[in-house]
């Protein structure tokens, strides 16, 4: 069996690697000069390539269900036992999976090492020009044309700023057909109407962000918010922009609410600010704040509050206190736009995943498979798109090369 696979991301490799497992002559085109280069990004440099906590929750798309038929024929802890097997010592830090070392390269260097030993062949700088099938599937790159009895797609997205890094993979879907749900950026940094930001960049801190599309309430995180001269960034903002990015696609109007004290509901922070006022009449408004917000944050939110900050707290009206309080928990800015895809981490959106078996096998071409980024399934951050990487490349490959 002649396995072609396009693209040597985190899917391609493993696609190449357990089709070679089942006896398959496989080879891989990357457009790159040389595989897994997107891998090495992963995780700030240290590829957090899994989660323990595998919840479906933690994946998206039009139909996320679609990823729990793949995870159940190659899931968390069979990624566990694959890497431990080509020497990874795993590190868990709150369910997070890294290489011991805490080194991406490390992960990309032993999945090179195994596509070395599986005799796997490897074109790198090649771009597919055009695949079509008759008997067989005809590819056609640069220089030559190749003939495979099984191909798999996992070109990946559009997403983050490398070479390589196109639209290939979604004509080639289109030509044979497939429906491509149109792609966008993902977990990936938000920009704000409101041009205050500036005055505040760097900034980080405990939030909860709760977003509405059209005045809907459409999710809500909590974590370490980041805030940039331009907008909102951090985890707790990346897991958000998905949804972020699909309706203003659809021309909704979108904001984000900032609860700026998320360890205390509003009954109990009422109670708790009361309290603080009533032992801070004798202090600058300015002072107000200090510590329990950011210096630069608290100006922001007292400017906000139309509140001096040279002004005794005893002087200041009930009506502006109430503001102050408000704004502490409800903050809310206008969402304009995500940060471009070269700026994201994934894509939202592509194959869809009705057009495809469980085996990851095209429903229109007998033969054509799918995996990875591609497909219309992406996860949060925290290990979550490398896991489905490792589990649609095990099942694509081992499908493709026993069809």
């Amino acid at each position: 069996m002649k396995v072609g696979i396009i693209g040597g991301g985190a899917s391609g490799m493993v696609a190449a690697i357990f089709a070679a497992k089942q006896g398959a002559n496989v080879t891989i085109f990357e457009q790159a000069d040389r595989v897994g280069k997107k891998l090495l990004m992963t995780g700030n440099g240290r590829c957090n390539y899994t989660n323990l906590d595998q919840d479906l929750s933690h994946y998206h798309g039009l139909d996320p269900t679609f990823a729990e038929s793949i995870f159940y024929q190659f899931s968390m802890e069979d990624t566990l036992s694959f890497f431990a097997s080509l020497g990874i010592l795993k590190k868990e830090k709150n369910g997070y999976v890294y290489p011991y070392s805490e080194q991406a390269s490390a992960i990309l260097d032993v999945l090179r090492m195994e596509l070395a030993a599986s005799r796997i062949c490897v074109i790198c700088e090649e771009k597919i020009r055009q695949v079509q099938k008759k008997k067989q599937f005809m590819v056609k790159t640069s220089n030559k044309t190749w003939f495979f009895d099984s191909v798999i797609v996992a070109t990946g997205s559009m997403a983050a700023n490398l070479k390589g890094v196109d639209e290939s993979g979604y004509h080639i879907a289109s030509a044979f057909g497939h429906t491509v749900r149109k792609p966008l950026p993902a977990l990936v940094s938000l920009r704000t109407k409101e041009a205050f930001f500036t005055q505040i960049a760097g900034v980080r801190c405990d939030a909860r962000l709760t977003l509405y599309a059209d005045e809907k309430v459409m999710g809500t995180e909590r974590g370490e918010l980041q805030i940039t001269s331009y907008g909102i960034s951090g985890i707790v903002t990346f897991q958000l922009s998905h949804i972020v990015a699909r309706s203003i696609a659809e021309q909704k109007k979108v904001r984000m609410q900032i609860d700026f004290m998320p360890q205390m509901n509003e009954e109990e922070f009422s109670v708790f600010f009361k309290d603080r006022i009533l032992n801070s009449s004798e202090k600058l408004s300015e002072e107000l704040l200090i510590g329990m917000l950011n210096k630069k944050l608290s100006l922001l939110l007292l400017k906000e509050a139309q509140i001096s900050p040279s002004c005794m707290v005893n002087q200041l009206s009930k009506e502006k206190l109430k503001k102050l309080e408000f704004l502490i928990k409800n903050f809310s800015v206008r969402i304009l736009e995500t940060n471009s895809m070269k700026e994201a981490q994934v894509a939202c959106g592509g194959i869809v995943t009705g057009e495809l078996t469980s085996k990851l096998e095209s429903k229109l071409v007998k033969g054509l498979y799918f995996c990875g980024e591609i497909i219309d399934i992406h996860g949060d951050c925290g290990g979550y798109n490398l896991q489905w990487a490792w589990s649609s490349g095990a099942v694509a490959g081992r499908s493709a090369a026993t069809c």
